[in-house]
């Protein structure tokens, strides 16, 4: 019997991410297949969901619409800074985008939307939240969990 997705699976899949006006945000199609473990949060849950019970060969395309891909964003995603974190020559207006260094030495693109004389809002939202977006995917293969 052939193995479907589910929680635990080691999934081998081509895919195409785009908004739903065609553009193409990601693509494995050129090169190798991405390889996920459903559950360990290697594609945010929407897109996880939708390969849930697919098998092998498999080729399905699923709408993902801008209320669920809110999802990609945490409840935390506005942050707000006191403006003496900030190098005192640096100008911050709205629409800036700032790189913040992460605890693990990443960089995380960061959107100031307000700035006053003693604090600094900054929008972290993951820039496909709220977008309607296309999933077209390809299972190549399923493992079933360890």
């Amino acid at each position: 019997m052939t193995a479907t997705a589910q929680s635990g699976s080691r999934v081998t899949l081509h895919y195409t991410l785009a908004f739903r006006d065609g553009e193409i945000v990601e693509s494995t199609r050129d090169g190798a297949p991405a390889q996920v473990v459903i559950g360990a949060g290697d594609l945010f849950e929407p897109l996880e969901k939708r390969l849930l019970g697919l098998a092998s060969g498999e080729h399905r395309q699923f709408e993902i619409d801008a209320i669920e891909s809110l999802a990609l964003s945490g409840s935390e995603a506005v942050q707000h800074f006191a403006r003496t974190d900030f190098p005192p020559e640096l100008e911050l207006k709205p629409g800036q985008l700032i790189a913040f260094a992460t605890p693990n030495e990443d960089e995380l693109p960061g959107l100031v939307v307000a700035v006053s004389e003693h604090e600094v809002t900054v929008d972290f939202s993951h820039p496909l939240s709220g977008r309607d977006l296309i999933f077209d995917v390809e299972i190549l293969a399923v493992e079933a969990p360890a």
